[in-house]
């Protein structure tokens, strides 16, 4: 069965992938069934100067126990330093 950290790193090198962007940083991660996991991967999407405006945009991932990719979304996409409300 494939760790967390693992997951993690498989999903944002499929995000990489598929996007041609670099991640960013994983915002979350949890199990999904027969062994998978959900990945949230926070990529820059746009440079700007300065990088406190940048906007970055978060992927929603899944990757299946061996690590493949299952599914992938832009889930939103936001200025840096934006503080989310509840």
């Amino acid at each position: 069965m494939m760790s967390a950290s693992e997951a993690a790193k498989r999903a944002a090198e499929h995000v990489t992938a598929m996007t041609g962007r670099s991640a960013e940083s994983v915002v979350g991660i949890e199990r999904a069934g027969e062994g998978g996991w959900r990945v949230a991967v926070e990529v820059v999407e746009t440079r700007r100067i300065p990088d406190s405006a940048d906007i970055l945009a978060c992927y929603d991932t899944e990757v299946d126990a061996d690590g493949d990719l299952v599914a992938y979304r832009r889930a939103r996409r936001y200025p840096r330093g934006r503080v989310e409300r509840d």
